[in-house]
């Protein structure tokens, strides 16, 4: 029968003196009041051996603080203080570190002593067999003729995948770091690497300063290459991140990486300096950095810096796609009933087709907006006020680069004022009748243009009516319909006075603006005239998991305008047609498409999104098709297909795909392959990856990628659910 447990100190002292098997628990607590027990003994027996030993034997287990010893038979010495144990044996030190042994010679107390024929588990993944463990205060771990690996083998006769071989190991469990005499790599029993001192940290240690794993990168351009990363904590709350990359193309690169979190705030930043070949006698360099500040009266401000040192760097060493960059301030502030935004921009273009000098490199903007209810008249109004200011570095008061109707020097201020208010109403039948109103005031001043500078006020009036009717239905078989027919009547004065369109060139027709009054994003540009707007959406909701959703719309004017350009969609007397439609199915599968059309079926634009999620798919492709719209600065039609895909075909092994396509030029923009082997000790990621487009200043690349981690080093092993299994006869 299994006793309750005792002080193993003073349980020997009472079973010394009375000579016998005592029940204990009353007796040790009475002599525990005197000193502090070293420890705690579960066993199924008890009895005292030869020389007045302590012996327990079945299922014995021994606590003290976060040690728990589990064991076969425990003999204690009290002339020695020591324990005898004999295994198998599990000694458990933390949530984190289980060793496990044939026999053991400990302390009372679990902190002194050694075992033999052992083998130390670290977070479940990193596992060191040695001839014997000594455990030294409580905090060190000492071994000897030691075998590291994250591997598991099905046998004694079985080489893991890799392992690391050492004279020595010492785990310092304070510290939450390994250190290796004489270690040697071996990789399928074969010696591939040997250091004299190495040291790794801990699986459990989240940050610690050391080197992470290398990538070999091979391009075309810069040749064969190896980026060796080194991370350096600096305190509990920065750290900075140095990757030395050189090539065989006398490429010298160090790459930076700064993070730091602060009481009131965060930064981070990234960046790189460069010697090539590719720009003989020039240093080259990026700068990205973010952050983030609170501020008192809650108030938030946020940066970012972008800069490079010429157009093709980001591409040349896979940095970014980006071609264009900003930095800027932004300060805000987001309460129940009002918004407050301040921004303030640098852009500079890397497009070979723009000029800095002519595109806004300054843009500024303060905005306000409250909201409210007004007393009698009831519903929602807003109140905005907002100042938006534009710079070109250009002084041209003529179009002579870009060929549009602006000076390529324009600079733009202007200073509007507005308000708004919207109330609905539930009808008798279910209907629900909507009214809201506008009245926007801009004030504009124009520098450096030929034909429209000076000053000039404008005053955008706008109101509209509508008239909504759900209808919801309950099928047989337990699916709900629901169905939504929408009309609105809107109107807005007709602007004659003419004013340049710098924020609101890039306008979208969707569901979302169908039944806005201005389908343009900015202030620049207000829609205007008197339009019908109509549109319907149908919604299934099936009982199975899955919902269907669809909404169809157009737009129709008592007059053409002219506000909008051929392939936006909206041009004419009537608009093209929205079809939107929306399919979620079980197991993370989704479609989507939305397209504009004529009524002869022409497509405008159509966009077509699928995105499949499973333990074994990973898909994102897009297929687009948009119609030539010189307004937006697109002469020609778009038609491109994007894909973006992974597939597990084998329990350790992914297959990936990239791929994005121009029709419309007959040729791949960018491709790339990738293999990747996971399992609970190795990470293999092989990728080979090809970009085709050229501009003056960048060439067509192709670049291949190999990087090999191994867990248990400073990183949670993701790959435990791909660990092979053992076959049991």
């Amino acid at each position: 029968m299994r006793r309750a447990p005792a002080p193993l100190a003073a349980l020997a002292a009472a079973l010394i003196a009375a000579g016998a098997l005592a029940s204990g628990p009353g007796l040790a607590q009475g002599t525990a009041a005197d000193k502090p027990p070293a420890a705690t003994l579960i066993a199924d027996r008890v009895s005292v051996g030869a020389l007045n030993e302590l012996v327990a034997e079945g299922n014995v287990e021994v606590l003290y603080g976060e040690a728990r010893l589990r064991a076969a038979r425990v003999v204690y010495d009290r002339q020695g203080d020591r324990l005898s144990i004999e295994g198998p044996i599990t000694l458990t030190t933390g949530p984190d570190t289980v060793m496990v042994a044939d026999s053991a010679e400990l302390s009372p107390d679990l902190t002194e002593g050694i075992l033999r024929s052992a083998r130390l588990v670290l977070n479940r993944q990193l596992q060191i067999a040695a001839a014997d463990i000594q455990r030294v205060a409580g905090r060190y771990t000492r071994m000897g003729q030691t075998v590291a690996s994250a591997c598991r083998v099905c046998s004694e006769s079985e080489v893991p995948l890799w392992q690391i071989r050492a004279s020595r190991i010492i785990h310092d469990q304070q510290e939450l770091q390994i250190y290796f005499d004489n270690a040697r790599l071996e990789v399928m029993g074969v010696p591939v690497f040997y250091l004299p001192r190495l040291r790794v940290p801990d699986p459990a240690l989240n940050r610690a300063s050391g080197f992470l794993t290398p990538k070999f990168r091979v391009t075309n351009q810069l040749g064969t290459g190896i980026k060796i990363p080194y991370f350096l904590t600096l305190g509990d709350h920065q750290d900075l991140l140095i990757t030395p990359y050189v090539s065989t193309s006398r490429t010298r690169t160090l790459e930076l990486r700064y993070r730091g979190a602060f009481r009131k705030g965060d930064i981070a930043a990234t960046g790189a300096i460069s010697r090539d070949d590719l720009i003989e006698d020039e240093t080259r360099y990026y700068l990205f950095a973010d952050g983030g500040y609170d501020l008192p009266r809650d108030f938030r401000l946020d940066f970012g810096i972008e800069a490079v040192s010429d157009p093709a760097y980001l591409l040349d060493y896979d940095y970014s796609d980006k071609d264009r960059l900003k930095s800027g301030l932004s300060l805000t502030r987001a309460r129940r009933d009002e918004l407050i935004t301040a921004d303030l921009a640098y852009l500079e273009t890397l497009r070979a087709s723009e000029s800095n000098r002519t595109i806004p490199s300054i843009v500024g903007d303060v905005t306000y907006r409250r909201r409210m209810e007004p007393p009698g008249i009831g519903g929602i109004a807003g109140v905005t006020l907002s100042a938006d200011g534009l710079y070109r570095r250009s002084d041209d008061p003529l179009d002579g680069t870009d060929f549009d109707i602006y000076g390529d020097g324009l600079d733009l201020g202007r200073i509007s004022a507005g308000i708004d208010w919207r109330r609905d109403w539930v009808l008798d039948n279910g209907m629900l009748l909507g009214v809201e109103g506008a009245l926007d005031i801009d004030r504009f001043h124009i520098a450096d243009d030929a034909a429209f500078a000076g000053s000039r006020t404008r005053t955008t009036p706008a109101a509209a009516v509508e008239l909504r009717w759900p209808l919801v239905k309950a099928g047989a078989d337990g699916a709900t319909h629901v169905l939504e027919p929408v009309a609105q009547l809107a109107w807005s004065r007709e602007d004659n006075g003419a004013i340049p369109n710098e924020d609101s060139v890039l306008v979208e027709f969707d569901e979302a603006n169908l039944f806005s009054l201005t389908r343009f994003a900015g202030e620049d540009a207000r829609e205007a005239g008197l339009r019908f707007n109509l549109g319907v959406g149908w919604t299934r909701h099936d009982p199975a998991g899955w919902s269907l959703g669809l909404t169809v719309g157009r737009i129709w004017r008592e007059e053409n305008l002219g506000q909008f350009a051929a392939g936006s969609g909206l041009d004419g007397q009537s608009s093209d047609w929205l079809a939107a439609l929306e399919l979620d199915l079980p197991g993370n599968l989704s479609l989507s498409n939305r397209a504009l059309f004529d009524d002869g079926f022409d497509f405008t634009r159509n966009d077509l999104r699928i995105d499949w999620y499973s333990d074994r798919v990973e898909l994102g492709s897009n297929l687009l098709w948009a119609q030539a719209n010189p307004s937006e600065n697109r002469p020609d039609d778009r038609s491109e297909w994007v894909m973006d895909a992974a597939y597990r075909f084998r329990d350790n092994w992914t297959g990936k795909a990239d791929w994005r396509y121009d029709f419309v030029a007959e040729d791949a923009t960018r491709a790339g392959i990738g293999l990747e082997y996971r399992n609970e000790c190795v990470t293999v990621d092989l990728s080979l990856s090809r970009r085709f487009t050229s501009s003056t200043s960048v060439e067509p690349s192709t670049d291949f990628g190999l990087t090999v981690s191994l867990a248990g080093f400073g990183a949670r092993g993701d790959g435990a659910g791909l660990a092979r299994r053992c076959a049991r006869f």
